[in-house]
């Protein structure tokens, strides 16, 4: 859905460099970060899939499951919308505007307009199913969660009917788990935003439709009790013998990028070299550890600002600049949500502050920013002007200095930053490093996992438009992936773009 110029890939590698073990969380804190992303990807409350996931255990005891089924559902529903940022395109494409959009989708709130249009255009609606559910259910297989939560997140679109997505599963065919986070997360939705009462007559109206008309009677006359009561009461202990103790927030990192094809891997080459860059001025351990941590955090904030600012092809606007402005505040709320990871998220909402009070979003200035902060801006801007995007390739390594050196002269970054930034890329620069991809073919999924269409990538890289679909079936398989987006946050973690 994503076309750009071609340009060279970035030259700062996720794979030439460590991150010395500063890049791990606990699976906790992962799930609780892609939770709350989803959950402002889709337009909603920042705690509302925490809420559904409370309630979905219980759903699932009252429907005859274990403490283990409890578990599972609560933890499906922290990643059920973790595919979202992969189909945000897709959704501004097809609704102008990916989160209000999905937001009017769940609240059953869609304008004629919008029912209209996506009456027109349902047929479009599979693909994006799909495409979310096999992310979704990556990620819960990147995550060692256990198989029937991933099992369930790959049909998360699977209605009691046969007329769900991607596969049309029906009846007791459709994963038991699948029903539960559906009817949970339809009264959370409908309760916020028609009330309880009508909520509840909403999903007993599609009892035998979207989930079995017997599990929703079992549910409605607790549902309220339920939703209402004390998380700590409610939340199921995970199920620790068999679940890792941590993972990387890398993945993190890479999932969020999934909402912009030409930012993937932007946040593990701003870690690597500020990390590097850190270790150059001899900062202590513990700054670099809150760097790489904070860099791999910086972007999260964008889940809550529509495709349609970050796509723009002009110039933004005041309205634009406003929602862009409070990405950095929505990167610090994630955060401050998380245990263990605020002062990480605090850090990481500093990123775009600038020397001269002239950055965002809280207009800091040379008083209060630190060399942290100087470095992860300045190693941001680096990895920014280096990277190519949609309305321009990648800056060469002569504009580069020159545009780093306007902004030192202009007050806004910092020179002894800038200069251990400029050394660390020095030092850091090296080819992937995966051997389960060809050359080309690494070079072909670069190429496409930042927005270029066959057609650019074949182009830049003078082979036919059938040798890069060659190329891209070989790397689907060898990557076990069905999707192009799939295969990128799959080669991301594997290190080998």
């Amino acid at each position: 859905m994503h076309t750009t110029t071609p340009a060279p890939r970035p030259s700062l590698s996720p794979a030439s460099a460590s991150l010395h073990g500063h890049d791990t969380v606990t699976l906790a804190q992962a799930m609780g970060l892609l939770a709350t992303v989803g959950d402002l990807a889709m337009g909603q409350p920042i705690d509302a899939s925490a809420r559904a996931a409370r309630l979905a255990a219980r759903i699932a005891l009252a429907a005859g499951g274990d403490a283990a089924a409890a578990a599972h559902a609560h933890m499906a529903t922290q990643l059920r919308w973790s595919g979202s940022t992969a189909t945000a395109t897709g959704f501004a494409t097809l609704l102008g505007d990916d989160i209000g959009g999905r937001h009017a989708m769940l609240t059953r709130t869609l304008s004629a307009q919008q029912a209209a249009r996506l009456d027109q255009v349902k047929h479009h609606l599979t693909p994006l199913a799909a495409i979310h559910c096999e992310v979704a259910g990556n990620i819960a297989a990147l995550l060692g969660l256990p198989a029937p939560v991933e099992h369930g997140l790959r049909h998360l679109f699977e209605r009691d009917d046969g007329r769900g997505q991607p596969y049309g599963l029906e009846g007791s065919v459709v994963p038991a788990v699948v029903q539960h986070v559906a009817l949970a997360g339809d009264i959370e939705i409908l309760a916020r935003a028609h009330g309880f009462s009508a909520a509840l007559a909403m999903v007993t109206r599609l009892g035998g439709v979207r989930y079995p008309a017997a599990l929703v009677a079992q549910v409605t006359p607790h549902a309220q009790a339920w939703l209402d009561a004390p998380g700590a009461l409610e939340e199921p202990a995970l199920l620790s013998d068999f679940l890792p103790l941590s993972v990387p927030l890398t993945l993190v990192a890479d999932t969020v990028e999934l909402k912009l094809p030409w930012l993937a891997g932007h946040s593990r080459r701003v870690a690597l070299l500020v990390h590097g860059a850190a270790q150059g001025l001899g900062l202590p351990d513990v700054d670099q550890r809150s760097l790489a941590r904070a860099a791999l955090l910086h972007g999260i904030g964008r889940a809550a600002v529509s495709n349609t600012v970050w796509e723009r092809r002009s110039k933004p606007g005041s309205a634009d600049w406003e929602a862009i402005r409070r990405a950095p505040y929505w990167t610090a709320r994630i955060g401050n949500r998380i245990d263990g990871v605020e002062a990480d998220a605090q850090l990481a909402s500093q990123t775009y502050e600038r020397l001269d009070g002239s950055g965002y979003y809280r207009s800091l200035d040379a008083t209060t920013l630190g060399m942290p902060q100087r470095l992860l801006a300045a190693a941001t801007v680096y990895v920014a002007l280096r990277s190519p995007r949609p309305w321009r390739a990648a800056h060469e390594p002569a504009s580069t200095l020159a545009l780093l050196e306007a902004h030192v002269t202009g007050g806004r970054l910092d020179r002894a930053a800038v200069d251990a930034v400029l050394a660390a890329a020095a030092a850091s620069i090296a080819p992937p490093t995966g051997q389960l991809l060809s050359a080309r073919e690494v070079d072909v999924l670069q190429r496409l996992s930042l927005g270029e269409s066959g057609k650019d990538a074949a182009r830049a890289m003078r082979i036919s438009t059938g040798a890069v679909r060659t190329h891209v079936e070989s790397i689907l398989g060898k990557l076990g992936c069905a999707t192009r987006v799939a295969a990128t946050l799959r080669a991301l973690t594997l290190r080998l773009i």
